[in-house]
């Protein structure tokens, strides 16, 4: 999914977003293709942003994924806060911060996504390590490789394993 979002196309992340809220979530297809459109149109609206004012255009967006995905959260959230907090990392990791720094964001969304404490461990160690494999695939932006991509696979399994830990399952 990553990667087709990165080379822009759109379509497929659609797809694949919506073949993650049927298998994962349970969503009905007509569930489900909303929650990927109100996804996928938030990555479309933030990615030729260029500062937090532009950027902002994102998040009714996410604020419409996260509203339509807590129907099947299995913990109560308050879907502006956690958009604003996904927007935030989002926009941060533009502005050079540290993957450790924007990992802990990541770590915080996850953790009210599943109603699990902000300091849980597996969470952090998932939300670093995500932004890390994020930063890997930015250090290589024009020149990445197949390779590049496998390695991008093999770092992202690692963080949502960690992810599956901490949430217990």
């Amino acid at each position: 999914m990553w990667r087709d979002y990165y080379e822009k196309r759109y379509p497929a992340p659609f797809y694949h977003l919506h073949e993650s809220c049927r298998a994962q979530f349970g969503f009905s297809p007509l569930g489900s293709a909303r929650i990927a459109l109100s996804a996928a149109q938030a990555a479309k609206a933030f990615q030729p942003t260029r500062s937090r004012a532009e950027a902002d255009r994102a998040l009714p967006h996410l604020m419409t994924y996260y509203g339509r995905l807590r129907e099947a959260a299995p913990a109560a959230f308050d879907a502006g806060e956690i958009a604003r907090r996904q927007l935030d990392w989002w926009q941060a990791r533009r502005e050079a911060a540290g993957p450790r720094d924007y990992g802990r964001t990541i770590a915080a969304v996850a953790a009210l996504t599943y109603g699990k404490p902000a300091g849980n461990p597996d969470i952090l160690a998932f939300g670093i390590a995500r932004a890390e494999a994020m930063a890997y695939h930015d250090a290589r932006a024009e020149e990445i490789t197949n390779e590049d991509w496998f390695d991008i696979a093999r770092r992202l399994r690692g963080a949502y394993e960690r992810l599956r830990a901490g949430i217990g399952g």
